[in-house]
């Protein structure tokens, strides 16, 4: 007698995980792994062209150091005559070079969250597959599901993953550099920045991520299960045009606010909460000061798990929320274009 083996709801719903991973896998882990190989790829032009234009210089007697002539670069030399604070500086111009050279794996999050989330439930009925998936036994519910955990956790973690790659990628690119020019790089390099640091930063921000983008994530499901076609038209005009005639009409006055505030809390928060990093826009406190540990301190992790205290975040989920549901519903009862 042959046992029958039941899947449970989680195992069920570990496979649609997998699904959608394995069949956006190009956009998911190979779009921020390309974005990090690009950004290194130009730093090491950068570098090789301002090497060659500090070798020339030196040659041609026009490279000063603190008002003083040197003909090459001795980074060894250079070092031994930086003070505490000197060297407390570059920390800082460090992880603030670190920071950015992270940056091009969440500038691709941005565009592949935002189609895949249109894409995500308007393709299956477009090309009929949503049949298929309707005859297989998992709910409706946890095929948006699904697809809302992977743009919202799955795509933001790779995209986390690629970015410390690339970030660490940076500092080995570096240290090289400064290896063959007579430096320490774990002197000049790795002890003067705080990489794991940033890292665990980025690691804090992926809860942030997923709650600050349901408005954007839950619009763009409700968009994708309910057109019949254009579905990128629809979820982009319908809240510019709401903007639009808010604006036009001043109907923020009956609230005593202006029309800025409709497009700030309502139109961007529906089009470009899964953009990484605007959530600094709606941060507060912020932190204060202008100097560069000021602006580093607002990327640590405590500040970026504080966060989440922020009422326009959960305003936000619930909102998402609400949207989900409704596309929950419409998948229910919507099978074909």
């Amino acid at each position: 007698m042959n046992a029958v083996h039941h899947i449970t709801p989680l195992g069920k719903f570990k496979w649609l995980l997998k699904r959608e991973y394995w069949e956006n896998r190009g956009g998911f882990l190979r779009a921020p792994l390309v974005a990090g190989g690009i950004s290194l790829l130009l730093s090491l032009m950068a570098i090789i062209a301002g090497l060659f234009a500090a070798r020339r210089a030196a040659e041609n007697g026009d490279l000063h150091i603190n008002g003083v002539n040197v003909n090459g670069l001795d980074l060894g030399m250079l070092t031994q005559q930086m003070t505490p604070a000197d060297m407390a500086k570059f920390g800082e111009g460090m992880n603030v070079t670190l920071l950015l050279s992270s940056a091009w794996p969440f500038i691709t999050l941005a565009f592949v969250v935002f189609f895949y989330c249109l894409g995500a439930l308007y393709d299956d009925r477009r090309d009929r597959s949503v049949l298929f998936w309707k005859s297989m036994p998992v709910s409706d519910t946890q095929t948006v599901l699904s697809k809302l955990v992977g743009a919202l956790v799955i795509a933001p973690l790779l995209a986390v993953a690629a970015a410390i790659v690339t970030m660490f990628g940076f500092m080995v690119l570096i240290s090289l550099v400064v290896l063959f020019h007579g430096g320490n790089p774990m002197t000049l390099i790795w002890a003067s920045s705080n990489p794991f640091s940033i890292a665990a930063s980025h690691l804090a921000w992926i809860p942030v991520y997923a709650l600050w983008a349901m408005p954007t994530a839950g619009w763009l499901l409700l968009c994708s299960a309910w057109a019949k076609s254009k579905p990128f038209l629809w979820a982009v005009m319908l809240p510019v045009f709401a903007g639009v005639i808010v604006s036009w009409f001043d109907v923020m006055k009956l609230f005593g606010l202006d029309s800025g505030w409709f497009w700030g809390h309502v139109v961007a928060r529906l089009l470009l909460s899964a953009t990484p990093g605007i959530e600094l826009a709606y941060r507060s406190p912020t932190p204060t000061g202008e100097s560069v540990q000021s602006m580093l301190q607002g990327f640590s992790p405590g500040v970026q798990l504080a966060g989440l205290a922020n009422p326009e975040l959960w305003i936000g989920v619930l909102v998402g929320a609400l949207f989900i549901a409704a596309a929950i519903w419409l998948r229910q009862r919507r099978d074909e274009i």
